[in-house]
């Protein structure tokens, strides 16, 4: 199916560098979870927060598409088109998404291009919403196409980069961002709470309903008991959990903006 989606979309990509998925049917669920993992990752990624939604009731399909061979505009309709074939014909009734870092970026601009229909909610991990300044800085270094590849490029926070050319999101978002970064060389380029490559602050989007901040690092946020038991809560009801709110260390909100919503911090 995966040759006959890129088919559709005009790519002449070879079968072994589109999409592909683990699909975990879970018995009587109505509601499919489409997980994208980020760039340089694969299905692999994200696989713990599968398992974890899967014990919790909901089927799930999990992509792997190859994040660095085209940009944002090929990308995105081969890896969210996948993810969405898969849970219909699974006879979902509703589809979420589940996205890390450049997968919360391919689901924006595919839902701008071509509205989905059936959209149900969306958490995502460190997503470089207003883009990263890691990307703006290191953009002409030896080797960044190769390790970044095009969509990886796109991400800067200049007008032309993906994120700046999105608008506010249309579908129930909940987003988290993470502080605990593992890279003090890249959090050096950043310049402020960072994951190690993605301010706090640069997660955030017009439209989103809740905003956590959890002690994870960029590469790690897929794999945390905060992030699993959020994640649920949110897909369910539209919110974060009160109970890890109110457990909360102290945390000022990166935004005097009262229409958005304030961060948590653990």
């Amino acid at each position: 199916m995966a040759c006959l989606l890129a088919a559709s979309a005009g790519l002449l990509a070879a079968c072994a560098t589109v999409p592909r998925s683990e699909v975990v049917s879970v018995e009587e669920s109505k509601d499919c979870v489409v997980l994208l993992h980020g760039l340089n990752r694969s299905w692999r990624a994200m696989r713990p927060m599968a398992e974890s939604l899967q014990l919790a009731g909901f089927t799930t399909a999990n992509v792997d598409y190859p994040s660095q061979l085209g940009p944002v505009e090929e990308i995105a309709p081969l890896a969210v088109g996948m993810g969405l074939m898969e849970c219909r014909a699974m006879g979902a009734e509703r589809i979420h998404f589940v996205t890390h870092s450049l997968g919360g970026i391919l689901l924006r601009y595919e839902n701008e291009r071509e509205p989905i229909t059936d959209l149900g909610r969306v958490v995502m991990l460190g997503p470089p919403n207003q883009g990263s300044e890691v990307v703006d800085i290191a953009r002409d270094w030896p080797g960044m196409t190769l390790f970044g590849g095009s969509a990886g490029l796109q991400l800067g926070t200049d007008e032309n980069s993906i994120p700046s050319q999105l608008g506010p999101v249309d579908f129930e978002l909940g987003v988290i961002a993470g502080t605990g970064s593992l890279n003090p060389w890249m959090s050096a380029m950043l310049p402020e709470a960072d994951d190690g490559k993605v301010t706090v602050a640069a997660t955030r989007v017009d439209g989103m309903d809740d905003f956590l901040v959890v002690g994870r690092s960029h590469r790690y946020i897929t794999r945390s008991d905060i992030v699993f038991r959020n994640t649920e809560s949110f897909l369910r009801t539209g919110h974060f959990l009160d109970i890890d709110k109110n457990l909360s260390l102290t945390c000022t909100s990166l935004s005097d903006d009262p229409a958005q919503p304030a961060p948590t911090c653990f």
